[in-house]
């Protein structure tokens, strides 16, 4: 059973500038909540009860958010604000959530070593800190889990991409096995379009069996010299079997500023509070364009 989680959360956020300078890039709201809080949301929703953050330098808010606030709760309770009390108080017992710091920035495949301890002799989650994933057919991460539960083998999220759009991402080249999964050959950094062998591109959620640590380890650092998790996929898929699973969804990306403002309109949208006013307010902005 998947029990396990690994939240990277360590990066500077630097295109949020000057927002992230004290602030972590991951506690930037969508409406009224985190981004990390719907990333270990969709974790919880998965069946995850043991979580591990990745964090560095200037990300002790996200430690204090997911810990108890008797000073909040107590005037909450004043104040007979019992439903969001209950809402507050929930955050700090959604699951059994741990923190190690990354005390340099070596990249996502550094930070992913830092779980080796707590993970052990494991199959583990990834989920990206700063990027939402949601899916018409329940969390992504539970999907990852299913297919992994059939095949036993490690699994990453993927989405269909324009052609056009492949050299910004990693993508797989795999053999489709079913309709949502792809047994993969191999996985590339950023193709051409030319090179590009599919159009699947990984999506931010991944399940690794335990001996993606070993590959980790062995992997010297490429691009920006930092340790890449691609890198380590490349040599791990020559050994042991790796799958794809596209998913029927969406993934938002909410680590640059459009992206951001995407999300926080179509999340708005959703809102049941201020959805309908939302939609109104941009009807009528949008004649003005």
């Amino acid at each position: 059973m998947v029990k396990k989680a690994v939240i990277p959360a360590a990066g500077y956020g630097t295109r949020f500038l000057p927002a992230t300078k004290s602030q972590p890039k991951e506690m930037i709201p969508i409406i009224d909540t985190p981004v990390i809080q719907y990333v270990v949301e969709e974790a919880v929703a998965s069946g995850i009860t043991d979580i591990l953050m990745i964090i560095g330098k200037g990300k002790r808010a996200i430690e204090e958010h997911f810990d108890r606030s008797p000073i909040l709760e107590e005037s909450l309770l004043k104040k007979h604000n019992l439903k969001m009390l209950d809402q507050i108080r929930s955050i700090s017992n959604m699951a059994n959530i741990h923190f190690v710091w990354q005390k340099e920035m070596n990249g996502l495949g550094d930070a992913i070593l830092h779980a080796k301890h707590h993970v052990g002799n494991e199959p583990f989650v990834i989920l990206l800190g700063d990027t939402l994933v949601q899916s018409e057919d329940g969390p992504i991460t539970k999907q990852l889990i299913d297919v992994y539960n059939e095949n036993k083998g490690s699994v990453i999220a993927l989405e269909e991409v324009k052609p056009e759009l492949v050299s910004k991402y990693g993508v797989v080249d795999g053999e489709t096995i079913s309709d949502k999964v792809v047994k993969a050959k191999g996985w590339i950094e950023k193709p051409s379009v030319e090179e590009a062998p599919s159009n699947l591109a990984v999506a931010s959620r991944y399940l690794f069996t335990p001996e993606i640590f070993d590959y980790l380890e062995n992997t010297a650092p490429g691009k920006n010299n930092e340790v890449q998790l691609t890198d380590a996929m490349k040599e791990m898929v020559k050994t042991h079997p790796m799958f794809g699973m596209k998913f029927n969804g969406k993934r938002y990306d909410i680590g640059n500023k459009l992206g951001f403002l995407k999300t926080n309109i179509e999340f708005g949208l959703k809102d049941p509070e201020i959805g309908e006013e939302m939609k109104m307010w941009i009807k009528e902005f949008a004649k003005g364009l």
